[in-house]
């Protein structure tokens, strides 16, 4: 059987600890999705990790990580990720797996992802460039190169076609910026990738689910950033929602299990695009204060609000999420009163629903005030300890959205999470 782990926001939910608590309950731990643009912050003892490709179970000695199909990979930045995880004495070698499927972010596709955002102007998307969006438009449009084609003699020739075919493009934006030491690096990183397992992505998980191995699939970025559901044209470059799972690992949806989303107890996003509930004032800079809300790959500022249980609810409905995880719940702790939007007011008229074209309306939150617990719930151990307005706050988001929350964390701790009964 699979189980599945995504974000139910805009991503940053802290999917990574939720995947390491999870971990030691399953054989392979598997990587569906996404690119380097994702973060998963850990903490292995009292040290701070952050891992951008390489699966959340790696610090499990007895569990397999999988890099799937669905991912678009960048040698370089793996290279340097097994390098932070051998300093905690793990050998890539022996539990990371990467699919023959999984494409290649190229240089050149860097190149055209800083290129393409520097010509939008005031329009921009706010791309991590990381050269993932243009990794997956060679996907999609059957150029890319992938991990397997690098066992393959023909690879230099390969790679140096659709290296002319990229500079015609960087030509158009005129860019002209040197990327020979980004090349350089590429090729050495290469090198290292395949000393490492590549196997066949689909008949590797497969074999195990057919020797009853538990699988936990997890997804990087946020349900509310999908190429097909999220805040278009404010997203990312691939589907980052349940279904993707059977596309990104070449598994059959009868496969799947539970459905695991995690939100937080409050929203945040990173970068453009649309958020009904941000805060622009000093409740915003105190939730940002409180819950250290800067990206684990970029360091930029998170934009900050209340909870949206709109988004919530279609994010629940289109990943059939079968329960929840609310994450850093104790950066409420402070707040005598919180809020949650329970509908938008969009011309005039009130609507429970995400609307076709965020990006074009006036959305304005409806919001329902709440009591808040204003006490620590850091050391908080079981749901009896916890504050009685904080368990009403979790039965009201129970109703809200239709799932039940079955797990809080109440600190960045890897024991720091709560069974709710």
């Amino acid at each position: 059987m699979v189980d599945v782990i995504l974000g139910l926001q805009w991503g940053d939910e802290g999917k990574g600890k939720i995947v390491d608590y999870f971990a030691p309950r399953y054989d392979v731990i598997a990587r569906f999705q996404g690119g380097p643009n994702a973060g998963h912050t850990l903490y292995v003892g009292d040290k701070k990790v952050v891992l951008h490709q390489i699966p959340s179970g790696v610090f499990h000695e007895n569990t397999v990580n999988l890099i799937g199909n669905g991912v678009v990979l960048d040698p370089v930045t793996l290279r340097k990720e097994c390098a932070t995880v051998a300093a905690f004495g793990i050998d890539v070698r022996k539990n990371l797996f990467i699919s023959e499927r999984t494409h290649l972010i190229l240089p050149t596709h860097r190149a055209l992802d800083k290129a393409s955002e520097q010509s939008k102007g005031t329009d921009k998307i706010g791309s991590t460039l990381k050269g993932i969006g243009p990794a997956y438009m060679d996907k999609t449009g059957r150029n890319g190169l992938r991990v397997g084609d690098l066992l393959d003699k023909s690879f230099t020739t390969q790679y140096i076609k659709l290296r002319l075919k990229h500079q015609k493009i960087l030509d158009s934006f005129n860019f002209t910026e040197d990327i020979t030491a980004w090349e350089e690096e590429f090729f050495e990183a290469v090198e290292f990738l395949k000393e490492l397992n590549i196997v066949n992505g689909e008949y590797f998980i497969n074999d195990r689910l057919k020797k009853g191995q538990k699988v936990l699939a997890e997804g990087a970025q946020g349900s509310m950033l999908d190429v097909d559901f999220g805040t278009f044209p404010f997203v990312t470059s691939s589907s980052t929602i349940s279904a993707g799972v059977c596309t990104g690992l070449g598994i059959a949806p009868q496969q799947i299990r539970e459905v695991i989303g995690v939100t937080k107890a409050y929203c945040t996003r990173v970068g453009s695009g649309p958020f009904p509930t941000e805060l622009l004032e000093e409740t915003g800079d105190e939730l940002r204060k409180l819950g250290n809300e800067f990206g684990a790959t970029t360091g930029r500022p998170r934009r900050c609000g209340w909870i949206d249980l709109v988004a919530l609810r279609f994010a629940c409905m289109v990943n059939g999420v079968t329960q929840l995880v609310m994450t850093k719940t104790d950066v409420l702790d402070p707040f005598t009163e919180i809020e949650a939007c329970e509908k938008y007011m969009v011309s005039g008229k009130e609507i429970d629903y995400i609307p076709f074209q965020m990006t074009r309306l006036d959305i304005q939150p409806i919001y329902k005030k709440i009591k808040g617990w204003n006490s620590s719930i850091e050391n908080s151990k079981d749901f009896t300890s916890l504050p009685e307005k904080l368990r009403s706050y979790i039965s009201y988001i129970d109703d809200a959205v239709g799932a039940k929350v079955k797990y809080i964390s109440n600190g960045p701790g890897r024991d720091q999470i709560i069974l709710v009964p």
